[in-house]
């Protein structure tokens, strides 16, 4: 099946090529699907995208035209997508549901002790021959309250990691997991703010999630709790956030991912002159750790992406095997 695949890296065309094995024909796109590229999959029966790719009506109705029949998403989310435009033109979703929930979990956990024991700053230190610990001081996980919000695959590791560090875990999600009672103790989203000593978002990005970490919610949070988002950065508002660190409210702050990172994310910018204020705003605080998108980003996951990717694409061209298909109604 012929397949544009956009936005793609090195590493993209390592282990997609690895998994595809000749089985379909494949191009690869360095640019990234927006309104301006998407003629460029005229006459391509499938394309292939990534997290900000823009995939909106405007874009959708140009593949339609040109005869696009699959969108084969190379990440579990999917909020990037006009599903209801893409049913109109009759194009086919399918995603990679599950990949390696234990990269995401434990880069969650990456950002939490970083920001604890202050190891990028202890890092640039100790290469500058200063040993002192003065502004190093941490805390012991041990103990303390962790508050998951969502537990699909990701949560639920990344609870049993906490759990398994000695820490008290609550969670909130409209759908309660049986798998995940085992190791959480489900509450209200309001009791969740005001216990947790740590709050970890892995929950999808969707109109009633939208900015779920407002000014409101950070009300109802302990003074200087840690906040992580590896899941999706439409989930927190930035601003709001903004005024808790320099309020105090908010203690720490570990970002995987950034409400505006398209045109950030995945792509050099060192010779350039970043001109998002906001986000520069961000790595003025101290107490704030930044990584780019890189969650999901381990040889085992990777695998799994362009396995499944592949597996779509035949799934979709032959009529057998599993297509992880995405609809309005439903999500597989």
């Amino acid at each position: 099946m012929r397949t544009a695949v956009f936005s793609t890296k090195p590493y993209d065309r390592r282990f997609l090529a690895e998994a595809n094995e000749n089985q379909h024909e494949i191009t690869f796109l360095d640019v990234r699907l927006t309104p301006e590229t998407a003629s460029i999959a005229a006459e391509y029966p499938a394309v292939c995208v990534f997290v900000n790719d823009v995939v909106n009506r405007g874009v959708i109705e140009e593949l339609g035209e040109g005869n696009v029949e699959l969108i084969a998403l190379r990440s579990a989310g999917f909020n990037n997508v006009d599903l209801e435009a893409a049913e109109g033109e009759g194009i086919t979703v399918a995603r990679v549901p599950a990949y390696s929930p234990h990269a995401v979990a434990e880069h969650a956990l990456a950002l939490i002790l970083t920001l604890n024991r202050r190891t990028n700053r202890a890092y640039n230190r100790v290469r500058e021959a200063n040993f002192s610990l003065d502004g190093l001081l941490g805390f012991d996980l041990h103990g303390k309250t962790v508050g998951v919000i969502g537990t699909g695959k990701i949560g639920i590791v990344f609870a049993r990691i906490m759990a398994g560090i000695g820490c008290n875990v609550l969670a909130y999600d409209p759908y309660p997991s049986d798998e995940a009672k085992q190791t959480v103790e489900y509450t209200s989203l309001k009791e969740l703010f005001r216990a947790s000593d740590i709050i970890a978002l892995h929950c999808p990005l969707t109109p009633e999630t939208h900015h779920l970490i407002d000014r409101e919610a950070l009300q109802q949070m302990k003074d200087g709790v840690m906040l992580i988002n590896t899941s999706r950065g439409g989930l927190i508002d930035t601003q709001a956030v903004i005024e808790g660190l320099k309020s105090e409210k908010v203690g720490f702050l570990g970002l995987d991912v950034y409400e505006e990172e398209e045109d950030l994310f995945f792509q050099d910018l060192s010779n350039r002159v970043i001109q998002d204020d906001v986000f520069m705003r961000l790595l003025t605080f101290p107490n704030v750790v930044i990584t780019g998108h890189q969650g999901f980003f381990t040889k085992e996951a990777l695998e799994n992406i362009a396995a499944t990717t592949i597996g779509n694409l035949t799934a979709f061209e032959t009529g057998e095997g599993p297509l992880h298909e995405v609809t309005t109604e439903r999500v597989a």
